[in-house]
């Protein structure tokens, strides 16, 4: 039986991906920053799921003082391990959005933050499931990465950085970890339609950025197949990137009809 471990599935994208393995058969390990939801996320799952292994992890990714918690990643693999388990996909789903961060306002702390999630706390995540990973004979690592990796946004300067940065972590990992048949690569999506689309449907209405060249902007369920894609399907692709925006990355601005301006 196959596992895959998700972090951040108790909203939004994290739960289509958690879903989408779990209706595949996929024993389904994710995690979560408040042990409430994580509890609820848990049940939920396994109520419609009741045939599938589920167990949900409450963690942080930070330290109090900043640093990546680098003991509460080794007590989670350590539980993994002490189950039986062998974590074949790691999705690296969670991230710090760094919203309305603002140069010349935000202290530095807030970049940090950010970056410290998105890049060091996944790197760590990473380097637990690989060893692994290289014992077993190889696995799979994905990141839920941004098309804002290549098109800034305003007032998301490290959010934005830390995407960037991440690709770069993906194709070093891939080039490192290909020698023990460890797939590294990335899903890049654009917007979502998240709980924020639907507690701000006016917004959202007019956004520049829902005006794709297909006419739609994605769900969780079209990143969540990216992203088995990557764990199931591309047995000889590592490194790649696979972008989820309804062809926005391609456009040089979006063609927003004259009824909406």
């Amino acid at each position: 039986m196959k596992t895959v471990l998700v972090t951040g599935a108790c909203i939004n994208t994290g739960v289509a991906i958690a879903e989408k393995f779990a209706a595949e058969g996929y024993t389904v390990l994710f995690t979560g920053r408040n042990p409430e939801k994580v509890a609820a996320a848990e049940a939920a799952y396994r109520a419609q799921f009741p045939t599938v292994t589920i167990h949900g992890y409450a963690m942080d990714s930070l330290t109090a003082e900043g640093a990546v918690d680098e003991a509460g990643i080794a007590a989670l693999f350590a539980d993994i391990d002490s189950k039986g388990l062998l974590v074949d996909t790691l999705v690296l789903n969670a991230a710090d959005q760094g919203l309305g961060m603002k140069i010349f306002e935000s202290p530095l702390s807030d970049f940090m933050r950010v970056t410290a999630t998105n890049v060091f706390w996944n790197y760590a995540l990473a380097e637990a499931a690989a060893k692994r990973m290289k014992e077993a004979g190889g696995g799979s690592i994905i990141f839920l990465n941004s098309n804002t990796a290549y098109r800034a946004i305003p007032d998301r300067t490290a959010y934005v950085t830390s995407k960037g940065g991440q690709l770069g972590l993906m194709r070093a990992l891939a080039l490192d970890l290909g020698k023990y048949n460890i797939r590294v690569n990335a899903v890049l999506p654009g917007m979502i339609k998240t709980d924020r689309w639907e507690k701000n449907p006016d917004f959202y209405a007019s956004v520049p950025s829902r005006f794709t060249p297909l006419g739609d902007v994605a769900e969780g369920a079209d990143v969540a197949d990216a992203v088995w894609y990557f764990a199931a399907l591309a047995r000889n692709t590592t490194g790649a990137e696979l972008v989820v925006d309804g062809g926005n990355t391609i456009q040089l601005y979006p063609q927003i009809p004259e009824a909406v301006k």
